[in-house]
């Protein structure tokens, strides 16, 4: 029997004491202190993991106050804090042992925007591209970019000084932050817009003390650093005071300081015209090398950026869902193998000036090309935004894409952002390249060379001791190289864990003017203490490239179990899954808590840890599986697991920690293709609750739904008695209370087999079928049910039979076979096993024929090839059942066109899953209507909130109607809902519930023109 899992780390009692003393001031934000909300934010995009005492989300800034100021008490002294937004550092800057304070929860609104003086005022929570899309109407945007920028807050740009493609027109976000509301560590408010005589008088004594070691160190620091675009980051001394008026501005030194100065609340920043014209040219070259050395020739023609990728990023983007979308404009040259690319965007508010440098460029690149100068092999112009926009999102994937390479080493990020005068660029990556060679280590890179920024990032194996030295190495001589070529060793990124650095960096005596700021402002070194540099009179240590990282934990749970979860293993914290665009099929249950365990990064974190305690406990999860998959429980141990479920609050066991965030999976499968990685949530999360669940007995509702494919066709025998007992408001409370259930759909009236007789389809004979002619069999078309659709939504499936009528063919409905989708997403998988080997034997028995099978409803047809290819492996054979939209469009030409044109636009609501795992078919849907003389516009939603069952759990109804609510329900209310098409069963249950109308799928608006 599977033993308790002990909570593994407890405590200070000091932190204890100080959030009980925290709950009795005004304190309004969240406090959390469980192991699996401290987990969740112990690791970013960085190799580092450092468990939280806590973690506090404030709600205001009075908060902060309240959490300062009571920290500064004498019994508190030793409380310590770091800042917290996006989570996705890649060095490991927000990581903490003390409390965590994460703005990005509840303090992420918009304040104020003025669009005639070009400023908007933010709390510091909020996302970039968040504060992008409230611009965007005006005509502005927050223009420093970065690849996060779809779950990168404000607060964590300033903190890091964050920039990215288009800083040497825009530069870094430093240059665009015109004042800043923060809390220091003794609660004094620093607002940097007051001058010098409306700030308290503490704050004066911090203002005298920077700016006197601006003024007093000025021919020092500008002896000591290069300039540079990317400048240094971490207390910006250079550019804190204005050389021609001898201005200070505080706010260049809160830029950069990586939470290690005060909690930064609010910022107002200046916004930029969005350009009216905008081309991009992407450069090819047959080598990287050629590529780097020609990037200050596209300098030189005035270019708003110049990227690069080589390519093993531009193969890993070939094998992933965002290829899809950029193969014609980055479109392989023939003969000739493309190993480099540079993209080159010109960009302004006057059309004219941007046609003119392009044309420029193409006239120069022409010549390049036909006197094979360069290693330009070709280029492509692209000038329409949203194609633009594609290939950027491609660029910005690069970073995960790097992670999901295969085998054990990954790419690392510990010296990916050194930056070098642009003209040295191709002489250091050489040099880079020799080093890393010289290790025997695989690399991929991509970069800003505009301003001499280039990713490395090195495959190193973190759990392999000896590689983890070998970081740590590579590092020190990493730095020695960048110095050699007048550049700095973090030009993008920050510092974090390579703090240590700093004093070889600055110098001795620069490094004690640091010291001496952090002095005045955090003389206890409580604010995300040993990042960037320490207090005058403190002895504590700067934090170490060699300090702990989540290979050390990794480790520990044997190589056999790593393999078999390497979904969860392999995440690398990119936080792709913080999305927040609410049309991103990407994590929905994350978009509405805003509670980083329910996201996939959160819940691969949280397994990991299980997996880990696990072997700690001598148990083989790997092995008891297998036991759970042929073993029968005894007697016993069903009594043991009814005891311990009713037990189970008296008694701590960290898997209800992981239960709990498992819980809140929707198993809509998006993270399985949208996250770089591929880390697959709905596949290891069956497997824990299969592994949960022989130690605490299920629920009553997971057995029903277990079940439901069995007890469907016998339901559908009277449909009219049952679903007469489910209107029943006694029968709805009982579900409720009883089984946990809401809003149970009601059979199909007329059924699906009434719908048959009435269009005289014959039932499904195989040997009959086995004796007419290949050509005869072409003819057929055979239905492969599922239980939702044919059961609860039979009108589908009989338009489906009269189309295959109308189209020339003749329809077969194959007998209804359990799919078992439901019992994978519940975690019976030895159930689960059975169902699938059966009807995968019924389904390869009837492949025989070459007759096309074809499934309804996208969601189940794909469980086919996903689920189960995962549980039989080798065994499942090769049948291929196709969604109605694979079966119509290759045949297309086969069908007559439409003579009559309906221009009345149909709206299509695409399934999730079929969106993100079939990534054309929401363009095939366009053809297909095309074709029939019908026009189909997409609407960008994600997750409609019911998935599968989900939406009909008790616990779950708030939560399903606030994912509906996010894109959903906006959108239907904008269109008229008679002309909104919609491929998935459960969503069209979705809008069924909310909107009281049953919308119909796409291949029924089909019949309506042919």
């Amino acid at each position: 029997m599977l033993p308790v899992l002990p909570f593994q780390s407890t405590i200070d009692p000091k932190v204890v004491g100080y959030l009980e003393a925290l709950k009795k001031t005004d304190f309004s934000g969240d406090i959390e202190t469980t192991y699996s909300s401290r987990l969740a934010v112990s690791t970013d995009n960085s190799v580092y993991q450092q468990l939280p005492q806590a973690v506090l989300l404030p709600r205001t800034t009075k908060d902060v106050e309240y959490l300062t100021k009571l920290a500064n008490q004498e019994q508190y002294k030793s409380i310590t804090f770091s800042p917290r937004g996006g989570g996705t550092g890649t060095n490991g800057q927000s990581l903490t042992k003390g409390i965590v304070v994460d703005l990005s929860r509840h303090m992420n609104n918009v304040l104020e925007i003025n669009i005639e003086q070009g400023w908007a005022k933010v709390q510091t929570g909020l996302i970039k591209d968040q504060l992008n899309d409230v611009l965007r109407p005006h005509g502005f945007f927050f223009s420093p970019d970065l690849s996060t920028s779809n779950r990168a807050t404000i607060g964590g740009m300033i903190n890091t000084d964050a920039s990215g493609q288009g800083s040497l027109k825009y530069g870094k976000t430093s240059d665009h932050v015109l004042g800043i509301t923060a809390v220091l560590v003794n609660g004094s408010y620093l607002n940097t817009e007051l001058t010098y005589d409306e700030q308290p008088e503490p704050i004066q004594s911090v203002l005298d003390v920077t700016a006197g070691v601006c003024r007093q160190n000025r021919q020092k620091i500008e002896d000591k650093f290069p300039p540079l675009n990317r400048f240094l980051t971490g207390y910006d001394l250079k550019n804190a005071l204005n050389t021609e008026t001898d201005q200070f501005d505080i706010t260049r030194v809160l830029c950069g300081a990586e939470g290690s100065l005060a909690f930064l609340t609010e910022a107002k920043v200046n916004i930029t015209p969005i350009p009216k014209a905008r081309t991009l040219i992407n450069v090819k070259y047959d080598t990287f090398d050629a590529a780097l050395r020609n990037a200050p020739f596209m300098v030189e023609a005035n270019a708003l950026s110049v990227e690069t990728i080589d390519s093993r990023v531009l193969n890993f983007a070939k094998q992933d869902i965002v290829w899809h979308s950029v193969s014609d404009l980055i479109a392989d040259v023939p003969n000739k193998e493309m190993l480099g690319l540079n993209m080159v965007e010109f960009a302004g508010t006057e059309p004219e000036v941007v046609e003119r440098q392009v044309s420029e460029l193409i006239e120069k690149l022409e010549q390049l090309i036909e006197s094979e100068a360069a290693g330009i092999i070709g280029y492509q112009i692209t000038q329409d935004v949203a194609s633009i926009g594609r290939i950027y999102t491609m660029r910005k994937k690069a970073v995960g894409l790097l992670g999901a390479t295969k085998g054990a080493a990954k790419p690392v990020a510990f010296a990916e952002d050194t930056c070098v005068p642009p003209e040295n660029l191709a002489d250091f990556i050489q040099e880079f390249r020799e080093l890393l060679d010289s290790h025997q280590l695989n690399y991929g890179m991509f970069g800003h060379v505009d301003a001499g920024v280039l990713h490395v990032r090195p495959a190193l194996d973190m759990c392999d001791p000896k590689q983890e030295a070998l970081m740590h190495t590579i590092s020190d001589q990493v730095v020695a190289l960048v110095s050699k070529y007048g550049g700095l060793m973090w030009g993008e990124h920050g510092k974090g864990f390579r703090s240590e650095y700093g004093p070889e960096f600055f110098g001795e005596e620069l490094f004690l003017e640091l010291r001496r700021v952090k002095s005045v402002f955090d003389p206890h070194n409580k604010m995300n203490p040993g990042k960037i540099c320490t207090p005058l009179d403190s002895n504590d240590e700067l934090v170490k490239v060699s300090d702990t990282k989540r290979g050390y934990y990794d480790r520990q749970i044997p190589i056999e179990v790593r393999d078999s979860f390497n979904q969860a293993m392999e995440c690398n914290g990119n936080g792709l899954c913080f999305n927040y665009e609410t049309s991103s099929p990407m994590c929905p249950s994350m978009k509405v808590t805003a509670d980083r365990r329910h996201s996939p990064k959160g819940r691969a974190g949280l397994v990991r840890e299980w997996l880990r305690q696990l072997s700690e406990q001598g148990i083989d999860p790997v092995e008891l599986e297998r036991e759970l998959l042929t073993k029968r429980p005894s007697i016993k141990q069903i009594i043991d697991r009814i005891r311990n479920r009713i037990n189970k609050d008296k008694e701590y066991d960290y898997s209800h920690e992981v239960h709990d965030a498992m819980m809140g999976c929707l198993a809509c499968k998006a993270c399985a293709s949208q996250c770089p990685i591929k880390v697959d949530v709905p596949s290891f999360r069956s497997r824990f609750l299969n592994i949960y669940h022989s130690r605490y007995q299920r629920p009553m509702k997971d057995y029903m739904v277990a079940n439901i494919e069995t007890m469907l066709p016998l339901m559908a025998k009277v449909p009219k008695v049952i679903n007469g007992i489910l209107k029943q408001s006694a029968t709805k409370t009982l579900t409720k209370k009883i089984v946990g259930y809401v809003d149970m759909p009601l059979l199909s009236v007329p059924t699906l087999a009434e719908h048959c007789q009435k269009k005289d389809i014959s039932p499904f004979n195989l040997e009959k079928l086995k004796g007419i002619s290949e050509k005869e069999r072409k003819k057929h078309v055979l239905i492969v049910q599922d239980p939702f659709t044919s059961y609860y939504d039979a009108g589908v499936v009989s338009d489906f039979v009269e189309l295959i009528q109308r189209l020339g063919l003749k329809p077969v409905l194959l007998p209804f076979k359990p799919n078992g989708k439901a019992q994978h997403v519940k975690g019976f998988l030895k159930q689960f096993t059975t169902t699938a080997q059966t009807t995968s034997e019924f389904l390869n028995q009837v492949s025989e024929l070459k007759i096309s099978m074809v499934g309804v409803d996208p969601a189940l047809v794909l469980c086919y090839r996903d689920e189960y290819n995962e549980i039989l492996a080798d065994n499942r054979g090769d049948f291929t059942v196709l969604t109605v939209h694979e079966w119509l469009y290759p045949k297309l030409s086969s069908f007559d066109k439409a003579t009559v044109f309906d221009t009345r636009p149909w709206q299509l609501f695409a399934h999730c899953t079929e969106k993100t795992k079939m990534p054309n078919a929401e363009k095939e849907w366009g053809e297909i209507f095309t074709h029939f003389g019908l026009t189909l516009n997409t609407v960008p939603v994600g997750c409609c909130g019911m998935a599968g069952t989900y939406g009909h759990e008790a616990d779950k109804l708030e939560s399903s109607k606030a994912i509906y609510d996010l894109s959903w329900k906006g959108n239907l209310a904008n269109l008229d809902k008679e002309r909104c098409l919609i491929t998935g069963y459960s969503c069209r249950s979705q809008v069924k519930r909310f909107e009281g109308e049953q919308l119909q799928h796409p291949l029924q608006a089909i019949l309506t023109n042919i």
